[in-house]
């Protein structure tokens, strides 16, 4: 196979990495005074958060109605679209919300009169988990298929198995939740492309958040994979740079189902806090930790974990508990049109992200007037920033068939690409457990990367 033209400068390696993040006040409510002891029991009660916000933050944009324009260019080749998202294994649970989004992103762009003149096609494949070879499977058939660009996977890990593959046959891999550091300087030839900021960002934010809280002592259970052991390196460094130390590690491997040695090693510690950088392993975790006396306010979850624990978990369990998740809270306009397309949808995470990905990918499209990979990546930078704002296809389209640049902000917040395909700013959501083991909304932190 002949080699491929690189699509768009890549940073070979990053030589300043600055994040602006809003450092949050010295305490998230109640004592702003840390225990003077030092090293507190892990089941003392030494952390005050802050209550739910009942409101999210921001509006989101109406739809711009009306007419499009049609394209003045067709193309013999429809844009098709494959998805690589989990509706198997560890992250099954965020399969629904990435899937509702990808398609509400289809049904909006062919009902505006799809790509180029012609509708755009979307195939589902499952990505599974590390533990199987599912994904190098759906990833041969969406590329046998014809596919442009493929959405997915959720996993870094996964990511890591299929990138080559993807990349390597000229088709844009387009991640809605990959959050390794390790893609940014991946050798994919310009054609990977996310929506999710790295994990340089959740673990800025999850750090300062933690130490702001009151927390002194921090211990934490790690899952031993890219997406893991990156987050863990994040929020260590901003936990310490805040004035905590981190006294105890634990890793574990995918498909590992006893956790009881991880557990007792980080009590043994007596953390203030304890950071569960896990998929839903934590289904495990939680209650080994509680049934120790770990109180639910003691517990930081993360965007892999973050989930609906209703059935899961006894009332109460998790109140208190406290997690992170990269993206803006979902608003209510797009929660019902995500329910209209998946009426049983309970989780909304990342659903904006694959909203978006969609949508740039569609853009692109439009902007280079093809639906080859290639061409599309060439112009997915360039739809993200310096021209007119503007929030979902319809409204983005007619200025790009009336000549205009545009600059595509959606659902998951500000959409402005770097040369590597990241993500230059974003927010990360914090939310905290109710009663019922279901989480709200707390507040939002936006920082630039």
């Amino acid at each position: 196979m002949t080699s491929l033209p690189q699509v768009a400068p890549r940073i070979a390696k990053l030589t300043a990495l600055s994040i602006g993040v809003a450092l949050l006040a010295t305490a998230c409510g109640g004592s702003s005074t840390p225990s003077s002891s030092g090293s507190s029991s892990a089941a003392a009660a030494g952390i005050a958060c802050p209550a739910p916000s009942a409101s999210g933050a921001g509006t989101t944009a109406a739809n711009a109605g009306g007419s499009v324009p049609a394209s003045a260019t067709t193309t013999e080749t429809p844009l098709k679209i494959g998805s690589l998202l989990p509706t198997t294994g560890s992250l099954a649970f965020l399969g629904p919300p990435e899937i509702a989004g990808v398609n509400l992103g289809i049904k909006e762009i062919n009902d505006a009169g799809g790509v180029l003149g012609k509708p755009v096609e979307v195939i589902h494949r499952d990505s599974g988990d590390t533990k199987t070879d599912i994904a190098t499977q759906s990833t041969t058939a969406l590329l046998g298929q014809g596919v442009s660009a493929i959405i997915g996977a959720a996993s870094s890990g996964v990511s890591k198995t299929v990138i080559n593959q993807i990349t390597g046959a000229g088709v844009v891999q387009f991640s809605p939740a990959n959050t390794s550091p390790d893609f940014t300087t991946w050798d994919d030839k310009g054609l990977y492309w996310r929506t999710a900021p790295s994990d340089v960002l959740q673990g800025k934010v999850l750090g300062n958040y933690m130490a702001s809280c009151g927390a002194q002592t921090l211990g934490m259970i790690v899952l031993n994979d890219a997406y893991g052991t990156g987050l863990a390196k994040n929020v260590q460094a901003a936990f310490e740079a805040a004035g905590g130390k981190v006294v105890a590690q634990e890793l574990f491997n995918e498909g590992d189902s006893q956790f009881s040695s991880q557990v007792d090693k980080v009590l043994a510690a007596k953390p203030d806090a304890i950071a569960l950088i896990t998929f839903d392993q934590a289904k495990s975790i939680v209650p080994l930790m509680t049934g120790k006396g770990v109180k639910p306010n003691q517990i930081f979850m993360v965007d892999g974990n973050m989930s609906d624990y209703s059935k899961d978990f006894q009332p109460g369990t998790l109140k208190g508990a406290q997690g992170t998740i990269p993206g803006t809270f979902a608003k209510d306009d797009f929660k019902k049109k995500l329910l209209a397309i998946d009426p049983a949808l309970k989780d909304y995470s990342y659903a904006g992200e694959s909203y978006d990905a969609v949508n740039l990918i569609a853009l692109a499209a439009e902007e280079a007037k093809s639906t080859k990979g290639v061409d599309i990546a060439a112009h997915l930078k360039d739809v993200s920033q310096g021209g007119e704002k503007c929030n979902d296809f319809p409204s983005c389209v007619t200025l790009l068939r009336n000549g205009k640049d545009i600059d595509y902000d959606g659902q998951s917040g500000p959409v402005t690409f770097s040369d590597a395909g990241d993500p230059t700013e974003a927010y990360i959501g914090i939310y905290e457990y109710k009663d019922d083991n279901t989480y709200v909304p707390v507040k939002e932190e936006f920082g630039k990367l």
